[in-house]
């Protein structure tokens, strides 16, 4: 299996991934990710889109498996095989906001519980927290939580980031962003 990040949005494929994705004979990814290198895709080669993604370990070893954004952040990179980076959302994030990526601690709650504690304990020790959310997060009630603890810092949410709808709100912990879905958000001294 070859496991291949495509960016976080058009034209963030590598040369790496484009050559993986152009000899494959077999491909496996979502609707978006197989849309993002649908131009890579070379004539003949079976695509089927991921509809249970707890059978991918059980797909054919020479199959392609495409992953949003880089596998190995939030992606599919525990999966058997090879991984090919891609650029990921926190890559794109820091260069859009001009922030070392050696200052930021990623963490996601999509899919997954808020841990305001673990997100304040960052914070203290001078980090930036970039954080993967989904419609459940919930953004003002962290927001107030960090307020309460005395860490007042800056906030962006990230929407629809490499495509030509990206926007980024600035705000701070006592008035957040709104941000739809699938955002991202910064949260620190910035």
């Amino acid at each position: 299996m070859i496991i291949v990040g495509v960016g976080a949005g058009p034209d963030m494929l590598t040369l790496q991934a484009a050559k993986a994705i152009s000899q494959a004979n077999i491909i496996y990814g979502s609707e978006r990710s197989i849309d993002l290198v649908k131009d890579h895709i070379s004539p003949g080669c079976t695509v089927k889109i991921i509809e249970d993604y707890r059978k991918l370990r059980a797909l054919p070893e020479e199959a392609v498996i495409l992953s949003t954004g880089d596998p190995m952040l939030s992606g599919l990179g525990y999966l058997p095989g090879r991984t090919i980076p891609g650029i990921s959302s926190l890559q794109v994030a820091c260069a859009r906001l001009k922030i070392s990526q050696l200052k930021v601690i990623p963490i996601s709650v999509h899919g997954r519980s808020l841990d305001p504690g673990a997100i304040a304990f960052e914070l203290e020790r001078g980090k930036c927290v970039f954080l993967l959310t989904d419609e459940s997060t919930d953004l003002a009630g962290l927001c107030r939580h960090l307020e309460e603890r005395g860490l007042r810092r800056s906030v962006a949410a990230l929407c629809d980031l490499g495509y030509p709808e990206e926007r980024i709100e600035r705000g701070s912990t006592a008035q957040p962003p709104r941000a739809p879905g699938l955002s991202s958000f910064f949260i620190g001294e910035f």
